[in-house]
Formats: C-alpha cells, sequence, structure tokens
C-alpha cells in the first residue's frame, strides 16, 4: 500500500528528471560526430534571446552573451530532434564534451522544447518549470538558441547555456 502512495511522486520525480540536461547528469557519450554548421539567425530566436536576457535582467542577473558556435551546436541537436521527430537531450554529454574543448566552456546546460508558436510561448513554457527556469537563471555566461520547424508547421527549439 505504501508503494501505490509513493508511485504519483516517484513517476514526478522521474518526469522532471529529464526537463532539462545540466552537467550533473552523467551520460555515455554516443558515437555521434556534430555536424557544426551555423544557419542563418530566425526573428524567433533573436526574440528567445531577447526574452530570457530581459527575464534575467528582471531578476537582477547579468545577460548572457551569444556564441557562433553554441549556436551551431544547439542546430546540430535541433535538426537531430527534426530527424527523429522527438524530443530529446540525447547526446548530451558529446555536444557539452565539444563546448568544453572548443569554447572554453566550464559548465553546460540546455532547454529543448517543441510545438510552441512563439519565442514568447517557449520562453513562458521554460519559466514555468522549475529545471528549464534554474538553467535560463543560472550561473551563465553565453547561451544560444535553434529554432527549427518541421514539415507541418510545428517548432524544435534547443538553448544551450554554457559558463567560461
Amino acid at each position: 500500500m505504501k508503494l501505490l502512495t509513493k508511485l504519483p511522486f516517484l513517476a514526478l520525480l522521474a518526469v522532471l528528471s529529464f526537463s532539462c540536461s545540466t552537467d550533473s547528469i552523467d551520460e555515455t557519450a554516443d558515437a555521434i560526430e556534430l555536424s557544426l554548421k551555423t544557419p542563418e539567425t530566425k526573428s524567433i530566436e533573436i526574440e528567445i534571446l531577447e526574452q530570457i536576457n530581459n527575464h534575467r535582467l528582471s531578476v537582477g542577473l547579468e545577460p548572457l552573451g551569444d556564441m557562433t558556435i553554441v549556436k551551431s551546436v544547439a542546430f546540430s541537436h535541433t535538426d537531430y530532434m527534426l530527424d527523429t521527430g522527438e524530443v530529446s537531450h540525447d547526446n548530451f554529454f558529446t555536444r557539452s564534451s565539444y563546448l568544453k574543448e572548443n569554447a572554453g566552456a566550464k559548465k553546460v546546460s540546455e532547454n529543448v522544447a517543441y510545438g510552441y508558436s512563439s519565442a514568447k510561448t517557449v520562453v513562458a513554457a521554460w519559466l514555468r518549470s522549475e529545471g528549464h527556469k534554474a538553467n535560463i537563471e543560472g550561473d551563465y555566461t553565453n547561451f544560444d538558441v535553434s529554432a527549427e520547424m518541421n514539415e507541418k508547421g510545428r517548432w524544435y527549439f534547443t538553448n544551450i547555456f554554457i559558463k567560461k
């Protein structure tokens, strides 16, 4: 009987554990190559970055600087999610390691999302989630985002934060 009363709590804990990725997650690196390219910045991406920095300023935090290499890594994951049709943090360890080796990152985290139709709605959703909000308000120096639309007109998002 005690297990039945704890089951909803355990299910909620499991869901929240996968809401965002940080360096505290110990993943085994999958054998993938990061195919890095930097697509032209979209207006929705600029709006997301501005909204996140405006939120940080509103709570007394420093704004974050964007970085082309972070955008390229974010794009590689957004493109992967488009290909698989699933929102995930697959291969996060590989992205984190790459940014540590090539961008001087000491700490890396990411937020992902799917299906939101505007910068305002995706940032609002991230701010309603404890884990995603912790990344947005975290001790980071740089960030960038990739937003890509699938053939059905639905957006996939990858927002990566680093501390140099």
